[in-house]
């Protein structure tokens, strides 16, 4: 039964919450008073369930701080997001629970190999909980993660409400097509339009504004948002960390985080140093090229931070014919969707239906739902929340609403997830015209809906993306292949006014610029690997300021002065803390998966279903090597990685 959003309020939020926990404490009472001996049945799947339990309450509400329209049911909802997560740490702390499980692990056990990687699991999770520790340890390890909670559901609260804008005369706006400018609002000033943080106005007057003096306003007012508000939260943060990992006998919070992913630091600095000089090697060119481009508009040779996307623009527009408005006017929305769904219903064995009244928390948000194609089984729902609106998440994601798994009474229950990103908003002249890169992202983020909707797992804690952190993007960076494949860009495109698909013309432009400063862009995620590194190692203290410089300088462009990047990282307080490498390290996976339909057929459905079932469906019920050689047939290897690198 899907819920209906559209009577979410703050009470019912809290109400959803407190129930929610209520029902999952019943259960685990009833974990710990089991008078005989404990088994899979009367300990390991209950507590399953308390964590489907959790997950809906999260999904009706907490999840609503994302994207709920009303500034009141976000505050609450953002209450009842530390609520669940305060929670979640006092399970594992629970010395009954505790005891019970230590009984069930060291009893000879008739469980499935999904059952048992689950048991394992929740017997790490009790050791990083330091039931090891004497019980002062202990409680300072539990009080310390609680104020953690606390910290970094503030300061994710703090950026998503965060706005603010330039405003800028219709001179200023130069280099912007009309269809940019006639969506703006105005600005106080007579005359004046407002240009706002948001992504549709940011990243357009970035690559197309001739101002250089107010693209380097705009970028900087980004990279200053939120100072004062979070970078005490983020401070106190980061010192904590390092006395949890401390207290639990890890080196550093890396090596804490890590100890549940693919990499270890090791790896991971092995990693950057086999590819950071080949690619600091190769910008030297790429930025040669555009500091004589700025010398010769503006007779100065300095590049800097706020021109690369500019001459990243000129060069794929001057050079290879691809304006990226031009390229826009061929998907639309609508066309680009469509298009998707019929690719990936093709390869991977599904259908879409689009539900008409999807009572969904906002007017703009689309509900699907997915069936197998084979035996019309119904699989799983989706929403998507696509355009932006004051309050709502920034950024773009994938999010778990519903897990899927097998009940405590043997029902299959089906996952939902949403989607939630910030594409360019229909205007009166025209439908919501996606730039590539605006593609790009609904496809990626479209492969973590795949990801959650398909999973085949019976247990939440491995269902659909829940995997090891360091793989999980792996399955949507494989999607954004398709958006450049010259044989499938047809499929989803259709010029807005006369439906014909994009010319292969500007197809084979498209796809030749393609790598146009493809080092300064992946130096750019190495920076932001490096420094969520050098925050999370194990100094005892550390100047956030100087090692910021320190990560900026793999640019090699001069650091933005008067700006503090680090306190609108969302991710650094939302998961990825010393895992944003996972970003480009999980690249060379879904590099590695699509050379097999490179070398098979890139819509090939046969593929594309063992894809489905080695992958897709397999959730994290195993780990990610082993998911890999799987549907590889072999060890991954980055041969791929690197030549889409062109190094």
């Amino acid at each position: 039964m899907l819920y209906d959003y559209t009577r979410t309020t703050a009470e019912g939020v809290a109400r959803i919450t407190d129930d929610a926990i209520d029902a999952a404490n019943e259960l685990i009472d009833a974990i710990a008073a089991v008078a005989g001996p404990n088994t899979i049945e009367n300990t390991l799947l209950p507590l399953n369930e308390t964590a489907a339990i959790i997950e809906a309450a999260y999904g009706q509400g907490a999840f609503m701080a994302r994207v709920h329209p009303d500034p009141t049911v976000r505050i609450a909802a953002t209450e009842e997001e530390e609520k669940l997560s305060k929670w979640s740490i006092e399970v594992v702390f629970r010395p009954d629970l505790y005891a019970a499980f230590k009984r069930l692990a060291d009893r000879d056990l008739d469980a499935t190999p999904e059952q048992r990687r689950l048991l394992d699991f929740w017997m790490r999770d009790f050791r990083r909980a330091g039931h090891e520790l004497d019980a002062v340890e202990q409680q300072e390890l539990k009080q310390l993660k609680h104020r953690l909670v606390e910290l970094e559901v503030a300061f994710g609260s703090n950026i998503d409400a965060h706005t603010d804008h330039i405003e800028v005369t219709r001179a200023e706006l130069d280099g912007l097509p009309d269809s940019f400018i006639d969506a703006l609002k105005p600005g106080d000033a007579e005359g004046t339009f407002r240009v706002t943080l948001d992504y549709p106005d940011l990243y357009p007057f970035l690559q197309n504004a001739t101002n250089r003096a107010r693209r380097k306003e705009l970028l900087l007012k980004k990279n200053s948002s939120v100072v004062a508000d979070n970078r005490p939260l983020l401070e106190e943060a980061l010192e904590l960390r390092r006395r949890i990992a401390r207290l639990i006998g890890y080196d550093s919070w890396a090596h804490h985080s890590m100890d549940v992913k693919m990499a270890d630091p090791v790896r991971v600095k092995q990693f950057y140093d086999a590819l950071v000089p080949r690619l600091r090697e190769k910008v030297k060119t790429e930025h040669a090229k555009m500091a004589q481009l700025l010398a010769d508009e503006y007779g100065d040779d300095t590049l800097q931070q706020w021109d690369v996307s500019y001459y990243t623009t000129q060069i794929t527009r001057d050079e290879y014919g691809v304006d990226q408005y031009k390229v826009a006017e061929y998907f639309p929305l609508e066309t680009v969707i469509d298009g998707m769904l019929n690719i990936t219903a093709d390869m991977f064995g599904v259908t879409y239906r689009r539900v008409a009244d999807p009572a969904a928390w906002h007017p703009d948000v689309y509900l699907f739902q997915v069936t197998d194609q084979d035996t019309a089984e119904h699989l799983a729902h989706f929403y998507m929340d696509l355009f932006p609106r004051e309050g709502k998440y920034g950024h773009a994601a994938a999010f778990d609403l519903v897990a899927g798994h097998t009940s405590l009474a043997g029902e299959k229950i089906r996952p939902i997830a949403a989607m939630v990103a910030n594409f360019t908003k229909p205007t009166k002249e025209a439908p919501s015209l996606l730039r590539h890169d605006e593609v790009l992202t609904l496809f990626h983020e479209f492969g973590h809906i795949l990801h959650q909707t398909l999973t085949r797992a019976e247990t939440v804690r491995f269902s659909g993306a829940n995997t090891e952190w360091d793989f999980v993007e792996a399955p949507s960076q494989i999607m954004e292949h398709w958006t450049w494949d010259p044989d499938v860009l047809g499929r989803f495109s259709g010029h807005y006014q006369t439906g014909q698909r994009i010319p292969q013309d500007l197809v084979d432009s498209l796809v030749a610029a393609r790598d146009v400063n493809i080092a300064a862009a992946n130096l750019r995620q190495v920076y932001f690997g490096i420094i969520d590194l050098l925050l999370h190692d194990d100094a005892e203290k550390r100047d956030i300021d100087a090692l910021d410089r320190q990560a900026y300088e793999v640019n090699e462009l001069p650091f933005p002065e008067e700006t503090f990047f680090l306190a609108s990282f969302g991710h650094v307080m939302g998961g990825y803390d010393a895992g944003y490498y996972g970003y480009l390290w999980s690249k060379v996976f879904g590099d590695d998966m699509y050379s097999r339909f490179q070398q098979e057929g890139v819509l090939n459905p046969e593929v594309g279903r063992a894809y489905r079932r080695a992958i897709l469906e397999q959730g994290g019920t195993k780990d990610a090597d082993d998911l890999l050689f799987d549907f590889l047939g072999r060890p991954p290897t980055n041969e791929a990685f690197l030549a889409n690198m062109g190094i």
